[in-house]
């Protein structure tokens, strides 16, 4: 398939078409890796990084990860126990 640069601001932009970026799963917003490897220019879709939630991230704290106090000393200031 043949594509053309076009200019986009001081840039040159690469129209991808559709069916080329559902083939490698890639949406408006998805971020690649864009590279030169040999004279040729690679572009490899990135995964997406994790979500994280609060509550998620709770529901991970066991008995075997929880850490022991830090602070066990006497309170220096006005802290509230």
């Amino acid at each position: 398939m043949i594509v053309q640069f076009s200019r986009w601001g001081n840039s040159l932009a690469l129209r991808i078409p559709a069916h080329v970026l559902r083939g490698v799963g890639a949406t408006e917003g998805s971020s690649a890796d864009l590279s030169v490897e040999q004279g040729r220019i690679v572009i490899a879709p990135r995964a997406d990084p994790p979500r994280y939630t609060f509550d998620g991230l709770l529901a991970g704290i066991t008995r075997d990860n929880l850490h022991d106090d830090q602070f066990g000393g006497p309170a220096v200031g006005e802290e509230i126990w």
